[in-house]
């Protein structure tokens, strides 16, 4: 018998994996196309980096950033004042019951990715990472 668990914190569930990819082909789709009637959006080339989806799938906030990283202050502006006339366009790709409230953050994944790169090469961390491991048994 399956019990009705509510999410803790473990992670996604495949379904808002799901449908949170769907949107963001959807909205990735949207932005490209210039389906929303606003020249300041689609003078602007966003990507749409994930969606992430609530545990009800009633708020979808998508992880975003303008091509090169310009103009990264007015992106979220931009994207917040279309947000309706976004959300009924993806809207019209999903096959959901309802579709859900665009939210809209700047994607800091590849900030992120080039501190990993800026702390790996620093000397302390290389010749940590290059010292022989002293608890490994020799083969």
């Amino acid at each position: 018998m399956a019990k009705n668990k509510s999410h803790d914190g473990a992670g996604p569930t495949q379904r808002q994996l799901r449908v949170g990819e769907t949107i963001r082909r959807a909205l990735s789709d949207v932005l490209a196309r210039g389906d929303v009637h606003d020249p300041d959006l689609n003078r602007m080339s966003i990507t749409v980096g994930e969606v992430r989806t609530s545990n009800d799938l009633k708020v979808a906030t998508a992880y975003v950033l303008p091509l090169g990283g310009i103009g990264q202050d007015d992106v979220l502006k931009i994207l917040a004042r279309n947000k309706y006339e976004l959300r009924r366009q993806v809207a019209k790709k999903l096959t959901l019951k309802f579709s859900p409230e665009l939210r809209f953050q700047l994607d800091r994944t590849f900030d992120q990715m080039d501190e990993t790169r800026r702390m790996l090469a620093q000397d302390v961390v290389r010749r940590d990472a290059d010292a022989p491991d002293e608890e490994a048994p020799e083969t």
